[in-house]
C-alpha cells in the first residue's frame, strides 16, 4: 500500500547520532565514545523510592500537569539551586526534556515562525522545529562556541519566535558566559521573543556553577525552561523531565502534553522527588577527571579543542585532515575499532564529538588508538 504521509515529515529523518552508533555496532566497534549515556547506575535511594511507591500501589493516573508533591519539590529545587522563584502552577511534569521541548514548540509555532539555534547543536532541534511548522535559523558560534551579539542581531527578523539555548552545550561542553547571557537579555527584553532553555546538562558543571538565563526573572514570562532527570542522576531510561514557564502558557502546552502522553507515570514521579534531593557531585567529580584526561590527550595530539566546562562531551577540530567528519569517523571505526560521532550530526562539519561518560579503560584505549590514527593520517598527508 502507498501511504500518504504528513508533509511536515518530509525532512524529518532518524537521529544521525543513533544511526552512526548503530553503524559502529554493526562494524563491531570495540571502543564506543558515542552516546550521552552515563555509565553509572541510578542511585539506590532513587530506585528504592520507586519500589516503595509501587508497594504503596501508586499506579493510577497522575494529574496531567504532574503530581503536586513533585511540582512543589521542583519549585524548592529551583529556588535552592538556580535561585529562581516558581510556583507549582508554573511547572509541568513531562516524559523527559525532549517531550517538554516538543510540546512547547508544537504549541507555540505557526507556519514559518523562526527559532534561532546556536550551532553546533543537538541533532533533534532542527527536525522537531520543522515538523512543528517552524524554521530553524542556525547561528554559527565557532571558534569559541560563545554567541556573538552581532551575529544574533543579524538573525533576528519579524518572524523570530524564539531563541533556543543549551548550556552546557551538547556537543561542545561550553557554558555561555555572563556577558553572553546579558547581551541576549538586552536583545529580547521589550520584545515578544521567547528564550527556550534546554537545561538538561546544567547540573553537570566543572568548577564554580554559574546561573543560567532563567535568572532574569523580570522577563520570566518570556522564558521557558526544559529540564531532565536523565543526565545528572543517571536516569536516561526513566523518561522524566519538567518544564517551567508562565502559567497561562503552560495551560496551553499541557493540552498538547495531555494528548501526547496523558500523564507521567505516578511511581516515577515519586522517585523524582528523591532524585531532586540527591547530590550528583560524586558523578561530576568522575566526569571532571575524565574531561581533564581526554582534553590533555587531545592537546598532546595537537588537535584544536576548547576545554569543556560542563556536560560530558569534547568537540575537537579535524579540519587539517581534509576529510568530512563522517569519513573521519568511519575510517577510525574501520581501522581502529573506535567510534566517535561526526560533527555533521550537530550541523558543524570539521569536528567530531567524543563522549567521556564511559569507563576509564575504554577512554584510555580509545585515546591511544585515536592518537595512532591521527599520526597515520598526518604521515599519509606528508606523502602527498
Amino acid at each position: 500500500m502507498d501511504y500518504i504521509y504528513n508533509k511536515s515529515l518530509a525532512n524529518c529523518t532518524p537521529s544521525k547520532i543513533r544511526e552512526f552508533n548503530t553503524l559502529a555496532s554493526n562494524l563491531n566497534a570495540k571502543y564506543k565514545l558515542t552516546l550521552g549515556e552515563p555509565d553509572f547506575n541510578t542511585p539506590e535511594e532513587i530506585k528504592e523510592a520507586l519500589i516503595d511507591s509501587l508497594n504503596k500501589n501508586h499506579t493510577r493516573y497522575a494529574p496531567t500537569v504532574g503530581n503536586k508533591s513533585l511540582r512543589e519539590e521542583i519549585c524548592s529545587f529551583e529556588k535552592r539551586v538556580n535561585k529562581v522563584d516558581y510556583i507549582p502552577e508554573e511547572v509541568l511534569v513531562t516524559t523527559g526534556s525532549t517531550e517538554a521541548l516538543t510540546a512547547a514548540l508544537f504549541t507555540l509555532l505557526n507556519k514559518d515562525d523562526e527559532v534561532i539555534v546556536p550551532i553546533p547543536c543537538y541533532a533533534l532541534y532542527e527536525p522537531v522545529i520543522g515538523y512543528c511548522g517552524g524554521k530553524m535559523i542556525p547561528l554559527d558560534t565557532r571558534p569559541n562556541f560563545q554567541i556573538s551579539t552581532e551575529k544574533l542581531k543579524a538573525q533576528i527578523t519579524d518572524k523570530t519566535k524564539a531563541i533556543l539555548l543549551t548550556s552546557p552545550n551538547n556537543p561542545t561542553g561550553t557554558i555561555y558566559d555572563d556577558q553572553t547571557l546579558e547581551n541576549i537579555y538586552n536583545l529580547v527584553k521589550n520584545t515578544n521573543i521567547l528564550v527556550i532553555c534546554d537545561n538538561c546538562y546544567d547540573q553537570l558543571v566543572y568548577g564554580k556553577r554559574r546561573l543560567g538565563f532563567s535568572k532574569y526573572q523580570d522577563i520570566k514570562d518570556q522564558i521557558i525552561v526544559c529540564q531532565s532527570f536523565s543526565k545528572p542522576y543517571a536516569m536516561t531510561g526513566w523518561r522524566l523531565g519538567y518544564m517551567l514557564g508562565n502559567k497561562n502558557l503552560l495551560d496551553k502546552i499541557s493540552i498538547i502534553h495531555q494528548y501526547m502522553v496523558v500523564c507521567v507515570n505516578t511511581f516515577v514521579q515519586d522517585a523524582g522527588i528523591k532524585a531532586l534531593n540527591f547530590d550528583p557531585k560524586p558523578f561530576i567529580d568522575v566526569y571532571e577527571k575524565r574531561r581533564d584526561y581526554v582534553y590533555n590527550r587531545l592537546l598532546q595530539m595537537k588537535l584544536p579543542v576548547n576545554k569543556p566546562e560542563g556536560a560530558f562531551y569534547v568537540f575537537p577540530c579535524i579540519k587539517e585532515f581534509n576529510m568530512t567528519s563522517f569519513d573521519f569517523c568511519l575510517e577510525l571505526v574501520k581501522r581502529k575499532s573506535v567510534a566517535l560521532i561526526p560533527g555533521d550530526c550537530f550541523l558543524t562539519d570539521d569536528y567530531v564529538r567524543i563522549s567521556y561518560c564511559v569507563d576509564d579503560d575504554t577512554i584510555k584505549n580509545a585515546m591511544d588508538l585515536l592518537e595512532e590514527f591521527i599520526a597515520e593520517l598526518r604521515e599519509k598527508n606528508k606523502e602527498h
